[in-house]
């Protein structure tokens, strides 16, 4: 089962009729001297049939959510239809240059245009920006903007404090520290929610603004939420919200009017748009007439004519924060976004939304027995945490039990986290699963935890079944091997 590394299958007397040609080449024509090291880089020698299978076998050896169940807890690892690839290659979208005039992209902007209309009707805010590249990037321009607004307002060096839940996203407080703010946590109650005497305690007039997410981390609907935006505006802080977490209100309920001025939404989470591996994001920003004023620049505009309407970037917005990004955003993922929301229409949206928190509850009612819900007197939202400390206590931990997931054929949830329950195990099925997959991975669940009352070590020492076992990962972080040698 294991594959040689690619270096491990070069052959040194193989020879291409192409590399001569190239090595002799002088590479000073086109290359700076303190560029052209003293000999040529030592690369693999092997044939193109070569390459081919090894990389395909690798490819085959890869967890990918087109092949199976990606259950990660908040990282809504949701199917991508086929058809919003279909659309992004469209030769009229995929092979057009952001240097191209205005006059000659307009079914371009157009789209650009549109989505952003689509996503202010989905969030129940005024404008938006598709300019931020990815999730945390949208965070950042809206905790910029807040930061703006303040220093309109003549408050920039007083509101200095961003508070942000005990349950919150790494990259909340991560943003709002990039920001220059001072980060404060505000505590989880005991039902899971956001606890208000505390937070009452925090806010004064150094407070700009409280991040939150709804549902929050473990999965509950902040109930509280109109209560938490009255107590934030009254003492002059604005409400941000994480949009992560849309994927189980979209078409349901909207932030704009649970009282949040400015929203991030992750496209690649909750509008089905390929997530992960590198790849391109795309983190839209949404806002209130209060903070659309301070959007980044250049925004689409609409001029609506006899013969049609033109579609056109225009900068000028004195109070805007700038541009945050080169060129407008990662065009292909708002393609991606713009064919999943039109394809399945406000209904469609809705139902989606309900699937995905349908599939939640089953899924944690399956598993109740064997694992403890982190609070078990609420329904859950798109997504629940449990705790495998009974597991811990039987001599494992939720990090084994997630290895030894692998040799079912199931990736890992999300581990450790929110930090607030012990041994968390974050599970999110979203609503691409169906009902087999779902029980089939409770089942496995379920034998794991029969494992550990049986034999404990069998599972530390998971994966048993895979191409790679245990990895030392203390080592691999503290001694990465970056090249070949």
């Amino acid at each position: 089962m294991r594959e040689p590394s690619i270096y491990e299958k070069s052959t040194p007397t193989f020879a291409n009729e192409y590399i001569p040609q190239l090595a002799h080449r002088d590479l000073t024509d086109f290359l700076p001297p303190h560029l052209i090291a003293d000999r040529p880089p030592e690369l693999p020698r092997v044939s193109e049939r070569e390459v081919v299978k090894h990389y395909t076998r690798l490819s085959q050896k890869n967890f990918s959510i087109d092949t199976g169940f990606y259950p990660l807890g908040s990282c809504t690892m949701k199917y991508n239809p086929k058809v919003n690839d279909w659309a992004a290659f469209l030769p009229g979208l995929a092979q057009i240059h952001p240097y191209q005039p205005a006059s000659t992209v307009q079914g371009a902007l157009k789209l650009i245009y549109d989505l952003g209309i689509v996503l202010c009707e989905i969030t129940g805010l005024s404008e938006a920006s598709l300019q931020p590249a990815a999730g945390a990037h949208g965070e950042l321009t809206g905790i910029l903007m807040i930061r703006a607004y303040h220093a309109a307002h003549g408050q920039i060096d007083q509101r200095r404090v961003v508070l942000v839940p005990d349950s919150a996203h790494g990259t909340n407080p991560a943003t709002a520290t990039m920001a220059g703010y001072i980060v404060k946590e505000v505590r989880s109650n005991s039902e899971g929610l956001v606890d208000l005497d505390h937070l009452k305690e925090l806010l004064d007039d150094s407070t700009a603004a409280l991040m939150l997410t709804n549902p929050n981390t473990v999965g509950l609907f902040e109930e509280n939420i109109l209560e938490i935006a009255r107590l934030v505006h009254e003492a002059g802080g604005l409400l941000y919200y994480d949009g992560a977490n849309l994927n189980a209100i979209a078409g349901i309920a909207r932030p704009g009017d649970m009282g949040f001025d400015v929203v991030h939404l992750n496209l690649h989470k909750t509008f089905s748009t390929p997530h992960g591996g590198g790849g391109p994001g795309c983190g839209p920003v949404v806002a209130n007439a209060k903070l659309a004023p301070f959007l980044p620049k250049p925004r689409i505009g609409k001029e609506i004519g006899k013969e049609g309407d033109r579609y056109y970037l225009e900068s000028d917005y004195p109070q805007s924060i700038g541009r945050i990004k080169g060129f407008y955003g990662n065009f292909g993922v708002m393609v991606r976004a713009y064919t999943y929301i039109t394809t399945l229409g406000a209904d469609g949206l809705r139902q989606s939304s309900q699937d995905a928190i349908l599939n939640a509850n089953y899924l944690r009612h399956l598993l109740a027995d064997y694992y403890t819900p982190s609070h078990n007197h609420k329904p859950c939202m798109h997504e629940f945490v449990v705790s495998a400390l009974k597991q811990k206590k039987a001599g494992t931990s939720a990090g084994a039990i997630a290895k030894r997931l692998l040799d079912y054929g199931f990736h890992s949830p999300t581990m450790y986290w929110p930090a607030i329950v012990p041994e968390a195990l974050m599970i999110e099925p979203t609503e691409t699963e169906t009902p087999t997959t779902l029980r089939e991975f409770a089942d496995a669940l379920i034998k794991i935890d029969q494992e550990i009352a049986q034999d404990p070590d069998f599972v530390n020492h998971a994966p048993h079944n895979l191409a790679i076992g245990r990895v030392d990962e203390a080592k691999a972080a503290r001694n990465p091997k970056l090249v070949w040698s």
